[in-house]
């Protein structure tokens, strides 16, 4: 079966080590758009820190889309409008930020284009605003600031800490939240059932398309679930083993142009996976 949607984790898949996007990997995917392929831009990140790549993409043109915060999020980048979101209440913000400083570790989350935090010079806030390329906002009461509904919170820190504070969360609020590793610093808090494979299933309703029709690159541990569901699972070379075992096909790395690799292989050369 053709290929007709196309969901790409960004950080470790579709850009290289210095967070960018390749000539040769931007050209693929416009060969791609332009013989009716929808791509869809998959990521843990908040939408802040996706649109200049889908705006580098041209997806407004080629009418694709976004999914954000691991799919708590969903933007048709041709209208620009929200067509799905899930959020977490304002209690539930403070009883994750009571856990985290209880562990020791920082929090953070959104506000507009910033991201906020009580603990602004920590090192792992700090790659969250590299990453996403937008800067952090010093809260110095981040419970009584937040009592608007954020897609995500982000506990971050060392694996070893975070560690507790995912099993004590789990315990305690395991049937209300989804809680697990983007990177080995980086835990994600969203609603129950907030995946990007579960974003996927409904954007692939709306398109009238199925699964089969999928193609999803990724390298990361939230890249499982996409990589179980789509039709063709491609993990990146650099993926970590988790995604590697889940996936149909291993392309190339992030830095060797593993995206265009695979979509050169699968997509616009139509070669079929078998087995």
């Amino acid at each position: 079966m053709d290929i007709k949607v196309l969901a790409l984790d960004l950080d470790g898949t579709l850009t290289n080590s210095e967070k960018k996007i390749t000539l040769n990997t931007k050209e693929t995917l416009q060969r791609a758009m332009e013989d009716g392929v929808t791509v869809v831009l998959a990521s843990g990140r908040p939408l802040v820190g996706i649109k200049p790549l889908a705006k580098e993409l041209e997806l407004s043109k080629y009418s694709g889309y976004i999914l954000a915060y691991n799919g708590g999020q969903i933007i048709d980048c041709h209208t620009g409008k929200e067509v799905y979101q899930k959020v977490l209440n304002v209690e539930r913000i403070a009883s994750i930020y009571e856990v985290a400083k209880q562990f020791g570790v920082a929090m953070l989350t959104y506000d507009g284009e910033d991201i906020i935090t009580e603990d602004d010079t920590d090192p792992y806030v700090l790659r969250e605003c590299f990453i996403n390329k937008v800067k952090v906002r010093k809260i110095e009461d981040i419970v009584s600031h937040v009592t608007y509904p954020v897609p995500k919170c982000l506990v971050v820190g060392e694996h070893e800490k975070l560690l507790p504070v995912r099993d004590y969360l789990k315990d305690k609020y395991g049937d209300e939240l989804s809680i697990y590793f983007s990177e080995p610093f980086f835990l994600e808090i969203m609603p129950l059932g907030v995946e990007k494979s579960a974003s996927l299933e409904l954007l692939l309703n709306r398109l009238q398309l199925s699964r089969e029709e999928l193609m999803a690159c990724g390298d990361g541990l939230n890249d499982i679930t996409m990589l179980q569901y789509a039709g063709l699972g491609v993990a990146m070379g650099n993926a970590c083993n988790e995604a590697k075992e889940v996936s149909k096909y291993i392309t190339a790395t992030n830095d060797e142009d593993g995206v265009a690799k695979a979509v050169n292989r699968f997509i616009l050369s139509g070669e079929e996976m078998v087995g």
